[in-house]
């Protein structure tokens, strides 16, 4: 303020002057106009002085200056070198995170907010095939042109990585996953995960080539002890026990194979061959029908419907699914128990298939790992049952083949509610 005011004094001294001097030679009014056209004159060279610093010379010393168009220049030249100790700050962590990025094994791809290429490390010129002079400000979309990449970028739900063959070597596998950033920039980084595909692949092969092998024993030997319990009245009480445990023995491990021959396809077939539209109905009452089958009516299981929308899917794999689940609830609540299998429509427009029951209930500290295979909650009584341990990891599998989640709910002595849910895409 005291700059303006020593400004609008000066310019005031100046019109004063100058009309006195123009009232002494007869023409106040001409006086006054010379004196604020002085005042214009002055403003007009500093005006003219900021003009070409700012131009020609911008990293000189401003033009010395005083009163109000100093303080200008002062601040106008403070405000030029803190931007330029910023910029150097920032040209030094973007140095920093290139070079950092450039020590990755991993392909690093900057985007802008319009998905062209901005900038990438030496690895995704290995992996990608990206080459400076051509690709930069390019669309990814055209230089990394699988379907499925195109799908999942325009999706933009990046919550989950995608897998994809090198577009440059069919014998890499790549993961790529997507992070947003910044005013709608993306960050592609794709991984090199050939070893770790071989190394489930061959974990499939192994499970199914000696899942397959067992059937023909398993089936052999269960051949033979069902001869035996023909005859078991004829053998010793001893005996007929021991033959008794082996067929039930022998049961469980052909459970346990078929359910690792269920797993595998499930792993290596892509599914959707046999997808139509399913009425959940029919479905749902023949999974209660086997359930209380199971039960021997010891549990109440009931069918609720609360939508008349058909799920688009495998009416195998969704039973196999629904069957896992309501055939737990038999297993591990007690007597009496209530068991209720629901189908309803959801507030986002899709769809759940609910196994809900009123029994003991599960510890939310195993929830997060109930689909592992093998993992018991109470192995002893897992064994008792009867189970196998892959019931829930199927069902895992087979809601992804179907776009849809497994969502559980349970605290010890309230239950628990096992929901499917599914995408309203899959709804017809």
């Amino acid at each position: 303020m005291r700059l303006w005011s020593r400004e609008l004094w000066r310019i005031a001294w100046l019109a004063a002057l100058g009309a006195c001097l123009g009232w002494l030679l007869g023409s106040a009014g001409l006086g006054l106009a010379a004196g604020l056209a002085g005042c214009l004159f002055y403003h007009l060279r500093q005006l003219r002085e900021l003009y070409r610093w700012l131009t020609l010379h911008p990293h000189d010393e401003p033009p010395a200056a005083s009163g109000m168009w100093g303080e200008l220049f002062d601040r106008l030249y403070r405000y030029q070198k803190s931007q330029r100790i910023t910029q150097s700050r920032l040209r030094a962590t973007l140095a920093r995170i290139q070079e950092s990025s450039e020590a990755m094994r991993d392909s690093v791809v900057m985007l802008d907010r319009h998905g062209d290429l901005e900038w990438w490390n030496s690895a995704a010129t290995a992996m990608l095939g990206l080459q400076t002079a051509h690709d930069r400000g390019q669309h990814i979309t055209n230089l990394l042109r699988d379907p499925s990449f195109i799908s999942y970028f325009n999706a933009r739900n990046y919550s989950e990585p995608l897998t994809l063959i090198s577009p440059i070597d069919e014998r890499r596998i790549l993961q790529y996953q997507i992070t947003l950033y910044g005013d709608d920039e993306r960050l592609v980084m794709a991984r090199d995960i050939t070893r770790l595909h071989r190394l489930e692949q061959m974990r499939r092969d192994f499970v199914a080539n000696v899942s397959h092998e067992l059937r023909t024993p398993l089936t052999v030997l269960s051949g033979y002890l069902e001869t035996y319990s023909d005859i078991a009245d004829q053998l010793p009480p001893r005996l007929g026990r021991s033959i008794q445990q082996m067929q039930e023995q022998t049961q469980r491990m052909q459970n346990l194979v078929n359910d690792l021959l269920l797993l595998s396809r499930l792993e290596i077939d892509q599914g959707g061959k046999d997808h139509h539209p399913l009425s959940l109905e029919p479905l749902l009452q023949s999974v209660c029908d086997d359930a209380l089958a199971l039960s021997h009516q010891r549990h109440t299981i009931t069918v609720a419907l609360e939508s008349d929308a058909r799920l688009l899917g495998s009416e195998q794999e969704i039973r196999s699914a629904v069957s896992n689940l309501a055939f737990n609830a038999v297993r591990y609540t007690p007597a009496g128990s209530q068991i209720t299998l629901r189908w309803k429509a959801s507030a986002s427009g899709g769809g759940y298939i609910d196994v809900e029951d009123n029994g003991e209930g599960i510890d939310p500290v195993h929830i997060p790992r109930l689909t592992e295979r093998f993992y018991r909650v109470d192995k002893g009584r897992s064994t008792a049952t009867g189970g196998t341990g892959l019931g829930l990891a199927i069902v895992k599998h087979v809601l992804l083949r179907h776009d849809a989640q497994l969502q559980i709910e349970s605290h010890p002595g309230k239950g628990a509610l096992f929901r499917c849910a599914f995408p309203s895409s899959r709804l017809v």
